[in-house]
């Protein structure tokens, strides 16, 4: 660094090569309604997922249409879903005496009262969401095994621009860092230390996992013979084995089992359950419906 000479030679403050600015609003306003950030990303991934599935399903011989339709099921619960986590394994933001949020919050997920769309949780969402989804497979006659298989790299890319969401609200963020991709916080948010800038940005380590997850899953499921939920068990796999890490980078406020998170908990469950998935149904190689009959290559 340079000097400025005066009373002598002052060296100037070292500044970090670069860094990645955070957006200084979350929230635009088309008139009266409000265009969040956080819902605009969760609603593009939900698109990119849904879109990346039915190109998939169509590939395999599936009727057109079907994701979309399965998505209509799928996409509510899978909200629901997502809510019911978040406020089960952090109930006390809203019960209890000294509780930061009402009781009535945990519904009003649109609310600025609250934590509002912050609370959401990925495993909520993915569980109920396959309810749904298997509620209308029953109802259409399709395997949830092949469509489990067929939206397991879709899932994985659309959270991927999904993730992008905390970016915008300066949340889930991980500890101080001077590296040059650091990412800048307001001071005074949660988890952040006074005298710090930048952290680790938690949301774009977890999108790149969550894209290099789902090219990966595109190859394997090209390259070997993966089905009857194969696939999406190495999905499961895959998301928790970077979940794990990334999880324990995070400063954010978590309620912690033996001193690890209880995300981390849910990951290191997840990923042996769906190892031993893949190795149980290793033999499986009956045929699954699709409820409609193949269409040949090259017929419309």
């Amino acid at each position: 660094m340079g000097c400025v000479r005066a009373d002598g030679c002052t060296r100037l403050p070292a500044m970090s090569l670069a860094s990645i600015p955070s957006p200084s609003e979350g929230v635009w306003y088309l008139g009266p309604l409000p265009i969040r950030g956080y819902t605009v990303c969760i609603m593009l991934g939900v698109v990119v997922a849904v879109v990346i599935a039915e190109r998939r399903w169509r590939a395999r011989g599936g009727a057109p249409g079907t994701m979309m339709d399965l998505a209509v099921w799928g996409i509510p619960f899978g909200i629901v879903g997502a809510r019911l986590y978040h406020v089960i394994t952090d109930w006390q933001l809203y019960f209890g005496p000294d509780a930061p949020h009402r009781p009535i919050d945990t519904i009003l997920i649109w609310s600025d009262s609250g934590p509002g769309w912050r609370g959401l949780g990925v495993w909520g969402a993915i569980a109920l969401g396959a309810v749904g989804i298997w509620i209308a497979c029953r109802r259409r006659g399709i395997a949830l095994s092949a469509v489990a298989d067929t939206v397991a790299p879709a899932v994985a890319i659309g959270q991927a621009v999904g993730r992008w969401c905390n970016y915008f609200n300066q949340e889930l963020f991980g500890g101080p860092t001077d590296l040059p991709w650091g990412l800048e916080i307001e001071a005074g948010r949660p988890g952040t230390v006074p005298g710090v800038s930048t952290y680790h940005p938690t949301f774009l380590y977890e999108s790149l996992w969550s894209l290099a997850l789902g090219l990966l899953l595109i190859w394997a499921g090209r390259r070997f013979t993966l089905q009857h939920g194969r696939l999406f068990a190495l999905y499961v796999a895959g998301y928790t084995a970077g979940r794990f890490w990334i999880e324990g980078l995070r400063v954010d406020p978590a309620n912690e089992i033996l001193g690890m998170r209880l995300n981390q908990w849910t990951s290191i469950v997840l990923f042996l359950g769906a190892l031993a998935y893949v190795y149980l149904t290793r033999n499986k190689d009956s045929e699954e419906s699709l409820g409609a009959e193949r269409v040949p290559a090259g017929v419309k």
